[in-house]
């Protein structure tokens, strides 16, 4: 049998004589669970800030890629002829889907969370707008500027590229916060596990001090204490992953862009989770044998 295979079927049927030195329950058995469930449950939320800000990224990109505004800043009297003008430039160029200008009470609410509902638009010269949607293949902004320069003066051109660019990068740098968060995480249950096996160890300092004399090795010693805190972290991060899966669940959904309400996880991204409780073990074992070695050979 593959030794690798044999270390881990000898992990989890552990050994009765062994384990003697690790206290079943008491202080460092809570501590251990408790502190794998706090951070697997955070854990779970740090994912899903990760995987919301990644598909809102990719949202906002999209959406804003393919829509643009026509500005009309016309003398009194011409606006609507230089909308119309434009309206007939936009249908002519390829890769506009559609063109439609806004409507002055469209414009109003649009103005609203600035200047309040009572915003006297007749006598004040705002500018006409037309929202411009593309189509898949896109347009060519440089060409159809040249066009507007030509037949509309009035008309500029907003294809929304530096609005875009600043909320794609907060988007991308908070993605990248919550893997630093996770990486925290990883690194505070490691130092938690640590502190709880070494407070195990000193504890229990007589019974390996026996278990010595008898002949035991630091090696047979240090797993039972890797495999009992290797089964309590990744139990305790198991229950962690199912509050913080249910607590994702229960936010509030959406499909409106906006970022609380779509802060959770999709499709194949609900199995993402799964992932943690099998990591907090891994974390767990790596650093309660390192932990146990380290103490072993100090109190020898």
């Amino acid at each position: 049998m593959n030794p690798r295979v044999t270390q881990i079927l000898g992990l989890l049927q552990g050994d009765r004589e062994a384990d003697r030195a690790v206290p079943p329950t008491g202080f460092t058995a809570r501590l251990t669970v408790f502190t794998a469930a706090a951070m697997a449950f955070l854990a779970v939320f740090a994912l899903a800030l990760s995987v919301a800000t990644g598909r809102l990224a990719d949202r906002w990109s999209a959406e804003l890629a393919r829509t643009a505004t026509l500005r009309i800043s016309a003398p009194a009297g011409e606006g609507e002829a230089q909308v119309r003008a434009a309206l007939q430039v936009l249908e002519t160029t390829p890769g506009v889907a559609s063109a439609r200008a806004l409507t002055p009470e469209e414009q109003a609410v649009l103005l609203e969370p600035w200047f309040g509902p009572d915003l006297p638009l007749e006598t004040l010269p705002i500018p006409r707008l037309i929202e411009v949607t593309a189509d898949a293949d896109g347009y060519d902004a440089t060409g159809l500027r040249a066009r507007l320069q030509a037949e509309v003066p009035a008309a500029v051109l907003d294809d929304h590229t530096r609005w875009r660019a600043p909320l794609v990068d907060a988007a991308n740098r908070l993605r990248t916060l919550g893997w630093i968060a996770l990486l925290l995480i990883g690194g505070a249950v490691a130092a938690m596990i640590t502190l709880a096996a070494q407070s195990a160890l000193s504890a229990n300092a007589q019974v390996i001090r026996v278990m010595r004399l008898v002949g035991a090795r630091d090696a047979y010693i240090a797993r039972a204490f890797v495999r009992r805190f290797t089964l309590r972290a990744g139990l305790g991060a198991l229950v962690g992953t199912i509050l913080g899966l249910l607590a994702v669940a229960a936010l509030p959904n959406g499909d409106d862009g906006g970022f609380l309400t779509g802060l959770g996880f999709s499709g194949a991204g609900w199995f993402l989770p799964l992932f943690i409780p099998p990591l907090a073990a891994v974390v767990a074992f790596l650093a309660t044998r390192a932990a146990a070695l380290r103490t072993l050979r100090t109190q020898a």
